[in-house]
C-alpha cells in the first residue's frame, strides 16, 4: 500500500481514531529537529506553532507594505502640492527634478516636451505606445544621452509619458545607478500618478 492511500483513507475516515484510540496514542513520529521522537500530538502542536509563526511574519510583511505605501502616498501628495505653485512653464520645469530628489530621491531625472525638445521618430513612437509608465534596464533608443555624462553610470529607467488627452505631449525619464531601483516587474501605480501631476500641471502652459 502507498502512503498515499493510508493518507487518503485517513481523510476520508476522519473517525478511525476514535474508534482506534489506543493507535493514536502509540504513534510516535521524529521531531522536526531531530534528537528524539515525539507523540502525534506533540507534533502537531509544533505543527501549528510553525503554522502561527508563518502567519505573523506575514502579517508583519503586509503591516510592512502597508506602512511603505501610506509614507509613499504622503510623498506623492507633497510631490503634487508643491508642482502647483509655479507659475510659468520654465519653473515648471527646474522644478520637478529638484522635487524628484528632494522627495523621492531620485538622481537623475530628464523632462522633455515635445514642443521645446522634439523627440526622434523611434522615441516618438515607443512614448506613444506606453499608455502607463515603463521601468527598463536599458536606455530607450537614444534617450541615454539625455543624461549627458552620468549616461554611462545608469543601470535602471522609469519612462513616465505625459499625455493631453490623446496626445503625447513629452515624458519624464527618471534613472538609477541602482539597478533594482527601476525594474520591468514594479507596479506603477504612484509612477502614473506623478506622471497625470506633472502632465496636468503642463498643460496650461503647453496650449
Amino acid at each position: 500500500m502507498r502512503a498515499e492511500d493510508v493518507a487518503q483513507y485517513l481523510e476520508d475516515n476522519p473517525q478511525f481514531f476514535e474508534s482506534h484510540i489506543e493507535t493514536l496514542v502509540r504513534i510516535n513520529v521524529p521531531h522536526p529537529h531531530g534528537g528524539r521522537t515525539i507523540s502525534l500530538s506533540e507534533r502537531q502542536l509544533l505543527a501549528l506553532r510553525e503554522k502561527n509563526k508563518d502567519l505573523e511574519k506575514k502579517l508583519h510583511d503586509l503591516l510592512l507594505f502597508a506602512k511603505e505605501n501610506d509614507a509613499l502616498q504622503h510623498k506623492v501628495h507633497e510631490f503634487i502640492v508643491a508642482l502647483f505653485s509655479a507659475r510659468d512653464l520654465d519653473t515648471l520645469k527646474e522644478m520637478v527634478p529638484h522635487l524628484l530628489s528632494d522627495i523621492f530621491t531620485v538622481p537623475h531625472t530628464v523632462l522633455r516636451l515635445w514642443q521645446i525638445n522634439p523627440p526622434s521618430a523611434e522615441v516618438l513612437a515607443f512614448a506613444d505606445a506606453q499608455s502607463q509608465p515603463v521601468c527598463l534596464h536599458h536606455p530607450a533608443h537614444d534617450t541615454a544621452t539625455w543624461f549627458g555624462k552620468n549616461s554611462g553610470d545608469l543601470r535602471s529607467y522609469a519612462y513616465l509619458p505625459l499625455h493631453a488627452g490623446s496626445d503625447t505631449v513629452g515624458v519624464l525619464v527618471l534613472a538609477s545607478s541602482d539597478k533594482q531601483r527601476f525594474y520591468p516587474e514594479m507596479g506603477t501605480v504612484f509612477l502614473q500618478r506623478i506622471a497625470e501631476a506633472v502632465a496636468s500641471a503642463l498643460h496650461p502652459h503647453l496650449e
